[in-house]
């Protein structure tokens, strides 16, 4: 496990945290490891019966950490093993997931919300993917999911054209499920994965995945992004971009 990625146990519910403040929840290769284990752990253990996936005050996610990302293209050219396989492992993931976010929701921390079942947000809350900013494209089977819960030209806006949303606007698009305080964030996301908690399990999984995409087509969709992503971040227009981008960071 991660030394950025903690989990506990509330009764049935596993909360996953990310943990890294100093950069904001970038998350690298063992942290996306970190994740993928805590939720195969649930797959794989009846006492729990939810997840919850939280961040820190202010800081949701900034998104993946790109020094660590270019180093996996460059080296391994590929977008690396860890990242492919969370993504597989959360789309597949067979308890509900609840994220609250607070914060920045950056590239990734915006895109896996899609896979949650319910999102708890601030008003502080920014949903911004600048994945095309970056020379590159989005991932996490976004581009299959985004459209259909919000429709194209939202999904557009977001994803193609960079627009950040605010927690209303991710609320009216269907992202969010609820808008809370910052101070009850927590408590109202685990309160929610309680209530999950104690209804039937076998009813609760089953109705789940009546309501969930086919498995097949977003499975292939992840691949895919996956593949053009990688090819993207070793690109000119890419290595330019994202350089740009570290070098303002620094």
């Amino acid at each position: 496990m991660s030394e950025f990625i903690k989990t506990e146990r509330h009764d049935a519910v596993q909360i996953i945290r990310m943990n890294r403040p100093d950069k904001k929840n970038a998350i690298t290769r063992d942290m996306y490891h970190g994740i993928a284990d805590a939720l195969r752990q649930a797959d794989n253990d009846d006492s729990i019966r939810v997840n919850v996936l939280l961040g820190l005050p202010g800081a949701f996610s900034a998104g993946n950490d790109m020094q660590d990302f270019m180093t996996a293209a460059m080296s391994q050219g590929s977008l690396g093993g860890e990242i492919v396989d969370f993504l597989h492992t959360l789309s597949q993931s067979r308890k509900p997931l609840i994220s609250g976010v607070d914060g920045l929701a950056i590239g990734v921390g915006t895109t896996l919300n899609l896979h949650c079942d319910l999102t708890f947000a601030t008003p502080r809350a920014v949903f911004h993917t600048p994945f095309v900013d970056l020379g590159l494209v989005p991932e996490a089977g976004s581009t299959l999911l985004a459209p259909g819960i919000m429709g194209h030209q939202r999904a557009f806006a977001l994803l193609a054209m960079g627009e950040a949303m605010s927690a209303e606007q991710a609320l009216e698009a269907g992202i969010v499920w609820r808008i809370v305080a910052e101070d009850v964030l927590e408590s109202e996301v685990l309160n929610a994965a309680q209530k999950l908690a104690a209804r039937p399990p076998t009813a609760l999984q089953l109705t789940r995945e009546l309501m969930k995409s086919q498995p097949e087509p977003l499975n292939a969709r992840i691949d895919r992004e996956a593949q053009i992503f990688a090819d993207r971040l070793k690109s000119a227009e890419a290595a330019q971009a994202v350089g740009a981008f570290l070098s303002r960071k620094k």
